[in-house]
């Protein structure tokens, strides 16, 4: 194939399926769309495909046949075969439940290694893959395991390819953007329906069934012993209103599915015996998503344990599945100051994680270097900035993003010895 230059309809509970197929039924003209899997990049998750994921539900995918297989990344090397023997299971197990005689694959960055390496591991294992994503990974001298396969590659070498896939190439895109952008779904969409996507628009649901995984950063090991709360709060103020929705907590992690409202934020408060709270925030959920990962650790473990913690400050992690660019389009103003530059947030770093908060506990800022421990993580970078706790106060959070618009996630200001606070964008 040539070399190509251009830059879940979600079913809730209760899905009819299809007579005599174990299958969710489908609208429409042609054949049932395969389950999809995705596989994450180093130190990913299901969150990078938690936009793709939506989209698709928009083009009719049900949300039960898109799934991810998640990993302990860190330790790919001496677990490769296990990771492989997992996908083996879930394959199988999608096959069971559709009906369909084949999945189709999508990778990113490490995940095209754990990939590739499947698919050439067996002709068995390539002939349940009726199509192949290779998302910004690795190149390869022929199709990985003759699987017909689609190459999406961002900035960088151009030289890059896969022999005889359909080679795609962005530019202007960073390497985690290749996996979230609507040109990269419109892309992937027409490789494995062949034909254009109706939308690559995020479209509304009445009701947002939304699940997820409690985890480990970044060996996704599910967290034990927790629970958690899902709080309606303020637009203006991050705030809580009303009453918590009480979500248990698997031994893996999994919670929900939970309803919630596409017009409301929410915060979810993950809370384990003796250790702070940690909040997260969220843009609305205009739909349903079952790629929610709420990334954590344990106390003194990880980046967190590097985190000075006060009464006085608050603490803040930020992430977003695009790398941020500082000075170069990309803010992110914390009560009105911005703590991306070409020091903070460097293009060659692809930073889509950002820690902020008091370093040294000592009331001053300092932004025009990242801290160090932080900035030498794959994907990470950390700021010190004094950001005042109050009991009734709320951090002021907004981000621009390079091309795009304007959104603002407010938080309250919780002070950091007893409180982690991480907002996600997009």
């Amino acid at each position: 194939m040539g070399i190509t230059r251009r830059s879940l309809m979600v079913v809730p509970a209760g899905v009819a399926l299809a007579a005599g197929t174990g299958a969710p039924a489908m609208a429409g003209r042609g054949r049932p769309p395969r389950p999809v899997i995705f596989v994450h990049g180093s130190a990913g998750s299901a969150m990078q495909f938690r936009v793709q994921a939506k989209r698709l539900a928009s083009n009719g995918y049900p949300a039960e046949i898109v799934e991810a297989h998640e990993y302990d990344s860190p330790n790919i090397a001496t677990i490769v075969q296990q990771v492989w023997a997992g996908l083996d299971e879930r394959i199988t197990r999608l096959l069971a439940l559709t009906g369909s005689d084949q999945v189709d694959l999508a990778a990113h960055s490490l995940g095209t290694f754990v990939s590739q390496g499947y698919l050439n591991s067996s002709p068995e294992r390539a002939a349940r893959i009726a199509h192949y994503v290779n998302l910004d990974g690795r190149p390869a001298a022929a199709l990985p395991g003759g699987v017909p396969t689609l190459a999406i590659w961002g900035e960088g070498d151009p030289a890059r390819t896969v022999a005889g896939a359909s080679n795609v190439y962005f530019p202007g895109q960073s390497h985690t953007q290749t996996v979230s952008s609507e040109e990269s779904f419109r892309e992937i969409f027409r490789f494995l329906r062949g034909r254009d996507p109706h939308t690559t628009s995020v479209r509304r649901e009445r009701v947002a069934h939304v699940s997820g995984r409690a985890v480990l950063f970044p060996s996704n090991t599910g967290v034990t012993g927790a629970s958690l709360e899902i709080h309606r709060v303020g637009a203006h103020t991050g705030r809580r209103q009303g009453r918590a929705i009480r979500a248990a907590v698997a031994a893996d992690g999994r919670f929900g599915p939970v309803p919630l409202h596409p017009f409301e934020r929410y915060e979810f408060a993950l809370l384990r015996p003796g250790e702070p709270t940690h909040h997260f925030y969220f843009e609305p959920f205009r739909r349903s998503d079952s790629f929610v990962r709420l990334l954590t650790s344990r106390p003194g473990e990880g980046l967190g344990g590097l985190v000075d913690t006060s009464d006085r400050h608050t603490a803040l992690t930020f992430q977003r599945q695009k790398e941020w660019w500082g000075g170069e389009g990309d803010h992110l103003w914390i009560n009105g100051q911005d703590i991306l530059n070409p020091a903070t947030a460097p293009h060659q770093r692809r930073v889509i994680g950002v820690f902020a908060f008091d370093d040294g506990s000592d009331g001053v800022s300092d932004l025009s270097a990242p801290l160090p421990e932080f900035i030498a993580q794959t994907f990470i970078s950390g700021v010190d900035l004094f950001i005042p706790a109050s009991a009734r106060g709320t951090v002021s959070i907004v981000a621009q993003e390079r091309g795009g618009g304007i959104t603002r996630l407010p938080v309250p200001a919780w002070p950091s010895s007893g409180h982690r606070i991480s907002a996600e964008f997009g």
